[in-house]
């Protein structure tokens, strides 16, 4: 058998073509690719507007919190525990009696004492009238003023007895669980409860001292705990460490942080972010980014003449975070700039933009 002539081939390839253009015809649809006047590929791609958004500066630690105020709460006397004034985790102001301990003694002491004392004073004022009559020497007068004044002492001495039987809280906060039952006989330093102060919690955690020239009273602090993921704590430094750890080459930071709802707990881990240099800036997705060698590019959609037209841009980048990029040269707000169908277009190419339905350098959809 023959091969086929040149002539019958061309019919074929011609016939082939016919069918195609036809089966896109019956479809409805277009050819997989636009293509211009002049026959060049007219790529879809997708973009991001430039905007202006905040960035900062950051550096990252752990922490532990602890209360603003924290004491454990204890005897000062030997002593039987009579009443306990609270339940476990109950709020308290400062000076409210948390427990009182067994005092009949100390107020039988106080009651004599006062006794002696109105006798003194009495001894006294009486001895006082004579001398202005001059009827008694400045000695007799002296005797009954010193008499009046240990009176008055032991009266007081008495009053602090007595006043050590009742515990008091010394500043307000959060009672914590208690440690004893009353009729318990309860020794200085035997513990009853705790109180903390947790309206604020200080945060301390340690930053590599090649930080430090960066750190000082007043920077913003954002801090989280595993036990609520979803919630940010923000409050500031406070004071930063006079000492660098020889060992660990950092210093230490006390950050202070608002607890108006008591979340937060003595002793809890918290990641810690300290926000520095706040600003605003240019910034567009980090995926249009085009690197090359040390240098970033990224293809600006332009106008001309009705048509958009790729311009290749090379751009100066700075701060970073999830997702996008701060730009400091380079591009200007409201540039058009490609984040999908990159490694499709070149310079000086036709590009179709899809349809736009997004801002806030987030790409348009």
């Amino acid at each position: 058998m023959s091969a086929p002539s040149t002539k019958n081939v061309l019919i074929a390839l011609v016939a082939l073509g016919g069918l195609i253009a036809g089966y896109y015809l019956m479809q409805g649809s277009e050819a997989p690719a636009d293509r211009s006047m002049m026959g060049a590929r007219v790529v879809p791609v997708r973009t991001a507007t430039v905007v202006m958004d905040e960035f900062y500066d950051s550096i990252e630690a752990v922490g532990t919190a602890s209360s603003n105020e924290s004491t454990i709460i204890s005897a000062k006397v030997t002593e039987k525990l009579t009443r306990l004034n609270f339940e476990d985790g109950q709020s308290i102001q400062e000076g409210d009696i948390i427990a009182e301990l067994t005092d009949v003694e100390a107020t039988a002491d106080l009651a004599e004492a006062r006794a002696t004392l109105l006798e003194a004073q009495q001894q006294y004022d009486r001895i006082e009238g004579l001398f202005q009559r001059g009827n008694t020497t400045k000695a007799s007068l002296d005797q009954a003023k010193s008499a009046l004044d240990r009176a008055q002492a032991r009266v007081e001495g008495v009053e602090a007895r007595v006043a050590d039987r009742l515990i008091r809280a010394p500043f307000s906060g959060v009672l914590g669980l208690r440690m004893v039952s009353p009729g318990t006989l309860v020794r200085p330093g035997d513990e009853i409860t705790t109180l903390d102060d947790i309206s604020l919690i200080k945060l301390d955690f340690s930053v590599p001292e090649t930080f430090i020239s960066a750190l000082k009273p007043g920077l913003d602090v954002t801090a989280q705990s595993a036990a609520y993921p979803e919630r940010h704590f923000v409050g500031e430094i406070k004071a930063i460490g006079t000492r660098v750890d020889p060992t660990t080459r950092a210093v230490m930071v006390r950050a202070e942080i608002p607890n108006p709802d008591l979340l937060l707990k003595p002793g809890m881990l918290m990641t810690t972010l300290v926000v520095q240099n706040q600003r605003q800036s240019m910034m567009l997705p980090e995926r249009a980014l085009n690197p090359l060698k040390n240098e970033n590019f990224v293809f600006v959609v332009r106008d001309q003449e009705g048509k958009s037209i790729i311009d290749m841009v090379r751009v100066e980048i700075k701060g970073r975070r999830p997702g996008f990029v701060e730009i400091l040269s380079g591009v200007e707000l409201g540039d058009q700039v490609v984040v999908e169908g990159t490694n499709r277009v070149r310079p000086g190419a036709e590009v179709r933009v899809l349809p736009a339905a997004g801002e806030g350098g987030r790409p348009n959809a």
